[in-house]
Order: structure tokens, then C-alpha cells, then sequence
């Protein structure tokens, strides 16, 4: 079996869970060394004691604390090859209610957190004349929005416009910078915070029938992480069950047996 991966290093922040969790189990079944970092500890340490990874504590708006983990990685295995950026909060809020400082939580968190990665996975992938970085971002911003939503989709249109630049600045190292944009994923947060009720709803929403899996955006990230995707930078691949296609809820047609 060809092991996509092999012998390269990957560091994931947001990983202790859900989608992020995802990326760096498929990283580890594809023979990469995985090192995550994470503010939620002991779910961090547990996913990465699964995969036989290492852990960090990180919070991904402090700049610190991501060049902490990009040292680690150079520290123990002496090159970065991947850098991911997962990690994200979604508080609903409308705008009315969204204080200064909601906002620069949510920011700080999801968009300046792309950046510190991205600043800090530059000079070991410069000196290496390689290397992936990789963002989630969302098809709430970029693509469709909803009340509630408004510093969460400034943020991940943020992201979409953050990775043209610097796939664009990084080209001249061989360094790619592309993102995802999940749909709706079925994740534990997903059914704690949301319920039966939104993801019935959210099913019938979508032309495959069904929320995604985070195998469903790990495969994806692999893809992009991949030698396979040594030619494609500053762009993002929807990850949705067709979600944004139709123009209105009226779009399922009768499958007749022929």
C-alpha cells in the first residue's frame, strides 16, 4: 500500500476533536508523524496518544504558542512538511449583541490564528524549498451566510482571501497554500450543540442526503497535503454534499426504475 505521507511531518492545531481530529488520524494512516496542538488538553493528548503523535497546549491567536509547536516539530524530527490550521469557534450571535470584544475573540481565534500558522511555518518550509499549509475555512462566509453568523463568516471569508496572498508570496519556495470549505459535518459538537431536530432538517437541505463525515474533509485535506496536489495553491475545495447548488428548497427529482 502507498503511503501518501511517508516520512513527512505534519503539525495540526485544532485537533482534539471533530474535524481536526480527522485530518490528523488520516495524516497518521498515511505515514506521517503528527504533532498536535490544541487548547483543550486532555482531549488533545488523547487524540494524539491514539495516533502515536505528540501534544502541545496551544492557543492558536497567541503567535508564541504556534511558533512553540513549528519549534517542537523542528526539534524532534528536524523539517515541517504540513501545517494545519483547524481550529475555529462559531458562538451564534447577531450582530447587535456582538460586543468589541466577541469579536475580536472570534477573529483572533479563526482568521489571526491563519496567520500566525502561516507566518510560522515560513522559514523552515523556505529553507526547504517545500511545503503545505492548510486552512479550514467554511462555505458559511465565502458562499452563504445566516443571522448569527456575522464575525464567523467575516472570519472564513477572511481565510479564503488570506490563502490567495500567500499562496501568492509563497510560490517562489514551493510552498503551496490552499483550504477547505466544509459544509455541514456531523461532529459531536454538531449533535451536543445543534440536535436531532437542525440535522433532519439540515439532511433534507442537502443534494447527497446526508451531513458529511470528518473522514469526508480529512480525505480532502490529505488530497491537498498530498504529492498529488503539488500543483494546485491558492484555492479551496468545497467539501458540502452539494449544499450551495441548489437556488431554492424545491430541487429533488424523482428516480424512477428503468
Amino acid at each position: 500500500m502507498s503511503l501518501r505521507l511517508e516520512g513527512k511531518v505534519a503539525v495540526v492545531i485544532g485537533a482534539a476533536g471533530g474535524i481536526g481530529r480527522g485530518v490528523a488520524e488520516r495524516f497518521a494512516e498515511e505515514g506521517a508523524r503528527v504533532l498536535i496542538g490544541d487548547g483543550k488538553e486532555a482531549e488533545g493528548r488523547a487524540t494524539a496518544a491514539a495516533i502515536g503523535g505528540d501534544f502541545l497546549p496551544v492557543d492558536v491567536s497567541r503567535y508564541d504558542d504556534v511558533q512553540a509547536l513549528v519549534d517542537l516539530a523542528l526539534e524532534r524530527y528536524g523539517r515541517l512538511d504540513v501545517a494545519v490550521q483547524n481550529a475555529g469557534i462559531y458562538p451564534w450571535q447577531l450582530i447587535e449583541d456582538t460586543t468589541p470584544d466577541d469579536w475580536d475573540r472570534v477573529l483572533g481565534v479563526n482568521l489571526k490564528g491563519c496567520f500566525n500558522v502561516a507566518r510560522a511555518a515560513l522559514a523552515p518550509m523556505k529553507a526547504q524549498r517545500a511545503g503545505r499549509i492548510l486552512f479550514t475555512s467554511s462555505i458559511t462566509g465565502p458562499r452563504v451566510t445566516g443571522p448569527g453568523h456575522g464575525h464567523y463568516a467575516a472570519s472564513k471569508a477572511g481565510i479564503n482571501g488570506l490563502i490567495r496572498a500567500a499562496a501568492l508570496e509563497y510560490s517562489a519556495w514551493g510552498i503551496t497554500v490552499n483550504g477547505v470549505e466544509p459544509g455541514n459535518i456531523l461532529t459531536e459538537a454538531i449533535k451536543e450543540h445543534r440536535g436531532a431536530d437542525y440535522i433532519a432538517d439540515m439532511e433534507q437541505s442537502i443534494p447527497l442526503g446526508r451531513l458529511g463525515s470528518t473522514r469526508d474533509v480529512a480525505n480532502a485535506f490529505l488530497f491537498l497535503a498530498s504529492d498529488d496536489a503539488s500543483y494546485i495553491t491558492g484555492t479551496t475545495i468545497i467539501v458540502d454534499g452539494g449544499q450551495i447548488l441548489p437556488e431554492g428548497n424545491d430541487f429533488r427529482i424523482e428516480v424512477k426504475n428503468l
